[in-house]
């Protein structure tokens, strides 16, 4: 089968194409023949920061045919179609998963689509409801155009939200208001026309104090950029504001009965695709993401 490694941290450059031995299941797990690929930020982070060991697979989630499960996995079929987060490895035409983590695909739902809101709309609708967004509540929404960011614009407006500020890069802002969004702000200038009840920040960095600064006096901003990010400890005894980290893997291993709601209800969202491309052109998709070029998904197709 083919399959992309790196062998070095680096940039796009390190990707290599190369033939790999199919995996085999282990215990709890699916064995999953890939038909889509999603790329996310934080994969692309992974291959620029990594430590080992190398070689390493790069990717997260996966949408594809059940071909095999490993001891211990119920509920599950050959041919059964299944998007799932691996949390690693997925960049290959065959990947393992653990079966806690996979969700099945609606028969209207095209495998594309379905690795566009697994993870992403699972993120999404985890996060508003780590905010406990309340309707009429305004939200902030930092990289607003990103595979996870458009999904949280739409799901903000969903669940009641009575103002959506959306931020990404200046071109972005003719698709930002199509999904919804009621203002769109650049990072050069991150001060929405009033404070905001809700922060939702998936940019981090130097965008981080910044976008608590966007927070009303006790407001809170729910923080789920894999980038890090560092805020002085008296702008939140001075505003009374709280910050919570969301991290997927965590809400999805403890919260197990929350994550089945979500793979119910991220099939009412609707994800849109920059890209796709074939895995042979890993390195192109990554350099897609690290430009922020993107508005919406960016997938490779096995």
């Amino acid at each position: 089968m083919r399959v992309i490694r790196f062998y070095t941290a680096g940039g796009p450059e390190v990707l290599r194409v190369e033939d790999g031995e199919q995996p085999e299941p282990g215990e709890g797990e699916l064995l999953i023949r890939a038909a889509a690929i999603g790329v996310t930020r934080p994969a692309v982070r992974r291959v620029r920061e990594a430590e080992g060991p190398f070689p390493a697979v790069p990717g997260g989630e996966v949408a594809g045919e059940v071909i095999g499960a490993g001891p211990g996995v119920t509920g599950w079929q050959v041919g059964d179609r299944v998007a799932a987060l691996p949390f690693g490895g997925s960049y290959a035409q065959v990947v393992t998963a653990p079966a806690i983590m996979a969700s099945r695909i609606p028969d209207d739902a095209s495998y594309v689509q379905a690795v566009a809101l697994v993870r992403s709309g699972h993120v999404a609708l985890g996060v508003l409801e780590a905010a406990a967004v309340q309707p009429g509540e305004s939200v902030l929404v930092t990289a607003a155009a990103s595979g996870v960011g458009h999904l949280l614009v739409q799901a903000a407006r969903r669940r009641g939200a009575g103002r959506v500020v959306a931020v990404a890069g200046k071109a972005k802002s003719d698709f930002l208001y199509g999904l919804g969004a009621d203002e769109v702000l650049d990072y050069d200038d991150l001060s929405p026309a009033q404070p905001v009840d809700v922060v939702l920040d998936g940019a981090g960095g130097d965008v981080l104090p910044r976008a608590l600064a966007a927070a009303r006096p006790g407001g809170r901003l729910i923080f789920f950029a894999s980038g890090g990010g560092t805020v002085p400890a008296f702008d939140l005894l001075a505003g009374a504001k709280t910050i919570t980290g969301f991290a997927m893997a965590h809400f999805a291993r403890n919260h197990g009965d929350r994550y089945a709601v979500h793979s119910e209800q991220l099939w009412q969202l609707s994800a849109t695709i920059h890209a796709e491309l074939p895995l042979d052109r890993a390195a192109r998709a990554h350099e897609i993401v690290e430009a922020r070029e993107n508005r919406g998904k960016v997938v490779l197709v096995p």
